[in-house]
């Protein structure tokens, strides 16, 4: 059973995304650091870890850079998988067919924020 957290990290401002655009940021579960960001299409806002499904690096290649040069879709920058921007399905490159794992997210007020885990068991 995966346990709700209902603590919210604030991101940023929706306009500080772009449109399309991305924005990365990280969060404490506990004592750990993950990592996530968000992108923007056409309006509506996406949230994703920080982590390709192909080898488990990270995707931006400097902060806030996750997005194709033409912005239509992330890119990992270690190996160039192509993902969807509005739900993160690879459509290009080693991971063809896997997808990104989401990060809960809400928009309030103009305003973007991220739940905070709860911090993991290690066992």
């Amino acid at each position: 059973m995966v346990e709700e957290s209902n603590e919210w990290l604030e991101v940023c401002a929706v306009s500080k995304i772009g449109d399309p655009g991305a924005f990365g940021f990280k969060v404490m579960a506990g004592k750990y650091p993950l990592f996530g960001f968000v992108v923007q299409k056409e309006g509506t806002v996406y949230g994703y870890k920080n982590v390709c499904p192909h080898a488990g690096r990270p995707l931006d290649w400097a902060p806030n850079a996750f997005l194709t040069k033409t912005k239509d879709h992330i890119m990992c920058s270690a190996h160039g998988a192509m993902f969807e921007l509005d739900n993160g399905l690879c459509v290009g490159g080693p991971c063809l067919g896997r997808s990104l794992m989401p990060w809960n997210i809400e928009v309030r007020n103009d305003t973007v924020f991220a739940e905070i885990p709860p911090e993991p068991v290690i066992i």
